[in-house]
């Protein structure tokens, strides 16, 4: 009797263990579900990244590289495409050599037709301003008198060509005559004021209404003011109103 209630007592001191483990586990269990259950709600101080964006790289074409022809001679390119060392104190009117670089994008061949950076150029001592008038450009006005005595002048403002080299600045200032023209015909003028000139059409012709009426109700001044018209129109002396020149 004694012998099977010893097999109870230890069966009931194993389920007591086993019954105190099971609590535990749960204990813990719960507490360790609370805190990650608090972790989510209240997840902590929250930490910001500013992503600083590349810098992107410059595609951008320099103005200059649209005059620059490519693969070509050094030696060829326009002013604008190099970048020279020059020496003002040489001689006028002897020639020179420089030594010259080309600007950045900008890429040219020698005479053997291989890539070249460094070059020499030889020109004309000169300033820009001292080139003869077929090496630049000027700007034409059409608000000075062309047939006036004495001559006018205006000032212009001259660009040398791309493919001149000279020293200075390439853009300039220069006192030039009146020269431009509205589209008035010189014979056109000479024949009405032969055939038509008692009745002012030389003159309605050049612009000049006043002086038309002025035959054209005087009849010529009589003949005499279509004579003198006549010579003076001839000679080139009277011109259209607006102080252009005869085609």
């Amino acid at each position: 009797m004694a012998s099977r209630v010893r097999p109870l007592r230890g069966l009931r001191s194993l389920g007591r263990v086993l019954l105190f483990l099971s609590q535990f586990c749960i204990l813990s269990g719960g507490e360790q579900s609370q805190a990650l259950a608090q972790s989510i709600k209240d997840p902590g101080p929250t930490r910001t990244f500013t992503v600083v964006p590349r810098a992107a790289e410059s595609t951008e074409i320099p103005p200059y590289v649209m005059k620059c022809p490519s693969n070509g001679l050094c030696s060829r390119l326009p002013a604008d495409c190099i970048d020279c060392t020059t020496n003002f104190s040489c001689i006028y009117g002897k020639p020179v050599t420089f030594d010259c670089t080309v600007k950045p994008s900008v890429t040219c061949v020698d005479q053997d037709f291989k890539s070249q950076k460094n070059f020499i150029i030889n020109m004309t001592c000169r300033f820009c301003w001292q080139l003869p008038e077929t090496d630049y450009e000027c700007s034409n006005s059409t608000s000075c008198m062309t047939v006036s005595c004495p001559r006018q002048r205006y000032t212009a403002n001259c660009t040398v060509r791309d493919h001149v080299h000279c020293l200075g600045n390439r853009t300039f200032p220069k006192m030039l005559y009146c020269n431009w023209t509205g589209g008035y015909k010189w014979s056109t003028a000479l024949a009405l004021s032969i055939t038509l000139g008692g009745f002012g059409a030389d003159r309605f012709y050049l612009g000049q209404w006043r002086e038309g009426l002025g035959k054209l109700f005087s009849f010529g001044g009589l003949g005499i003011w279509t004579l003198i018209d006549v010579l003076l129109i001839g000679v080139g002396y009277v011109g259209p109103a607006d102080g252009s020149l005869y085609i």
